[in-house]
């Protein structure tokens, strides 16, 4: 895992500490009077904090020989990854006059304030298939194919438990058990979780820069046209 912190070296001190709404708007007045932006540009750097969390999770774990543990961090990893690209590709939609601000703007309030146990007022949106199945399965088949293989560590089936704790020697016409995980796993671990990260450094770095770009000139050539509505997005 040795690349994976080095790596983290430099993602642990590129965190941001503190988005402020001021500095957004000394930068465009026009195109961030809307609450939109804003919540884009947290949930990026909010996807960023755990996305570098659990990554530092996942080395402690692969430490201590627990390769279950961090291959179930591995597939929230990817579930996070995809928020980000849902992320973009929406904001891209608005840009090329697919969909309305408006949802873009619903979008970002469900990802950030959603909920399924009613902790807030709003629904979130169903992370495996409205954002992974329909969103990230076309551009990122690999990642979205290694994220139900996880699934498939993570819950009590036959991989996540027969043969995650037991193996059958024939021989003897015995059951034997023991933790697997390491045997099965530990050497493409590195590699899978390698894969994912280059897929967030090229959505948070690069992908999300230019769409966020574009949305400001949007922002700013409809200005008029959206001023109505502003008050709700």
């Amino acid at each position: 895992m040795k690349k994976i912190s080095k790596v983290l070296e430099v993602w642990n001190k590129s965190l941001v500490s503190e988005i402020s709404l001021g500095s957004l708007y000394s930068r465009n007045p026009t195109a961030h009077k809307w609450k939109v932006t804003y919540r884009s540009i947290v949930l990026r750097e909010l996807t960023f904090w755990r996305v570098t969390d659990l990554l530092n999770q996942i080395l402690i774990l692969v430490e201590n020989g627990h390769i279950l543990g961090a291959r179930i961090l591995l597939r929230s990893i990817i579930e996070t990854v995809g928020i980000l690209v849902y992320i973009n590709q929406k904001t891209q939609a608005v840009t090329s006059h697919e969909i309305q601000l408006e949802e873009l703007s619903k979008i970002t309030t469900k990802l950030m304030l959603g909920s399924k146990n009613s902790s807030t007022t709003i629904q979130s949106i169903n992370v495996t298939h409205t954002i992974l199945e329909k969103w990230c399965k076309k551009k990122y088949p690999n990642m979205v194919k290694l994220y139900y293989e996880l699934c498939e560590s993570a819950h009590p089936n036959y991989e996540g438990v027969c043969n995650g704790y037991s193996y059958v020697n024939e021989n003897d016409y015995q059951t034997v058990f023991e933790n697997r995980w390491n045997e099965l796993h530990e050497n493409n671990l590195e590699d899978f979780t390698l894969d994912v990260m280059r897929v967030f450094d090229e959505e948070y770095n690069n992908i999300w820069q230019e769409h966020f770009v574009a949305l400001e000139k949007f922002l700013v050539k409809n200005d008029e046209e959206l001023e109505p509505s502003k008050g709700s997005i």
